[in-house]
């Protein structure tokens, strides 16, 4: 090997479906976008655009979107190709994949879903957003999944951003958030029944909400309760989820499907504010237990009774809503850092490849 050679940084090619708004979208932007550029070369290949795709290439990412993935990575040649899908079988973005021929395949698992198609052979090492999600896979598909092929590496946050950008927030002021896509697949019905159940019990309770759907607005209409609940349009900065963040004293969190990780939950916790959230039923995602531990950094719920309750009872006892806001930001800024999660990443590709050249 020629030792004068020069260096050459890593090149990393991060593939998704598109650039919206979605967690997937944004804990790939936070990952490519903090790579150290001395020893990585990022950039993201999407089918189709979105509100990420100016954010990373302010971020210096190059964007590649739409047209052919194979053709792109036949310009770019990446070393590495990072794959953010949901786990499930996808044999024609599989076989592109493989005709790419990076030097390592990786994969985050958005869902925990298990993919035995032969094509899944071409992924080097599978990564979950959460320790719930990987053990649900290990018992539910009988596979040692053990790494190094199968890894935890949660979703990053910009935590850094989150804890001087949020202004104080006045926890006895009894002003729930909520924040999700407008999409009904992210919402519970606990969401809609708090509503009328805090209004009668807490004076002066606002709930602000994003995400939110038609269901819900004729919900609150034919409740009266237009004047307690704001429903605010979408943000597509971490500027614009500070200042939500700013403005309430909770997250009040309600996905019937529950979480494979659970983004604005991590969020809100680096941002200083409890949370409430509620068990998902059977099979369904749980990783918002994982987050959010019961009397330390919010409060866990299974009916919409005992979650106004709890809601109640954070709004009469600001101290103890500070304190589990303090816990899930120290919680946040331990476990998913976007720098440190950037880090581990840097690790883990560096490890296949030097398992690769063996």
């Amino acid at each position: 090997m020629d030792q004068s050679a020069p260096h050459r940084p890593i090149r990393v090619l991060h593939v998704v479906k598109s650039l919206g708004l979605g967690g997937t979208e944004k804990a790939m932007q936070l990952m490519a976008a903090n790579l150290d550029r001395t020893r990585f070369e990022p950039a993201v290949f999407s089918f189709a655009g979105g509100e990420r795709g100016p954010q990373l290439r302010a971020a210096g990412v190059a964007t590649h979107v739409g047209g052919d993935l194979l053709g792109a990575a036949a310009r770019l040649r990446p070393d590495v190709i990072h794959v953010h899908r949901a786990g499930w079988p996808e044999p024609a973005l599989l076989r592109a994949i493989k005709l790419a021929g990076a030097k390592v395949v990786v994969e985050t698992n958005v869902f925990g879903r298990y993919d035995p198609s032969p094509g899944s052979a071409v992924v080097d090492c599978i990564l979950f957003i959460s320790h719930f999600c990987l053990a649900r896979y290990a018992a539910a598909t009988g596979v040692a999944a053990a790494a190094p092929r199968y890894r935890v590496l949660y979703y990053p946050v910009d935590t850094d951003f989150f804890e001087s950008a949020v202004a104080p927030q006045d926890f006895a002021s009894p002003v729930a958030g909520r924040l999700s896509r407008a999409d009904p697949g992210k919402w519970s019905r606990l969401a809609f029944d708090i509503a009328p159940l805090l209004a009668a019990k807490v004076p002066g309770f606002r709930y602000r909400v994003i995400g939110a759907i038609p269901e819900f607005v004729d919900f609150i209409r034919g409740r009266g309760l237009e004047s307690q609940v704001e429903c605010l349009a979408p943000v597509a900065t971490d500027a614009g989820l500070a200042s939500f963040f700013s403005g309430i004293s909770l997250l009040a969190h309600a996905n019937e499907t529950g979480e494979s990780f659970g983004l604005a939950i991590a969020e809100a916790m680096s941002a200083g504010l409890p949370v409430i959230t509620h068990p998902a039923e059977g099979l369904r995602d749980n990783a918002q237990l994982e987050l959010v531990e019961h009397g330390v950094t919010g409060l866990v719920a299974a009916s919409a009774e005992e979650y106004a309750d709890a809601a109640a009872w954070l709004f009469a006892h600001p101290d103890r809503a500070r304190e589990m806001g303090r816990a899930g930001r120290a919680k946040a800024k331990k476990l998913y850092r976007a720098q440190a999660i950037a880090g581990q990443l840097e690790t883990m590709y560096l490890e296949l490849l030097a398992g690769a050249r063996a």
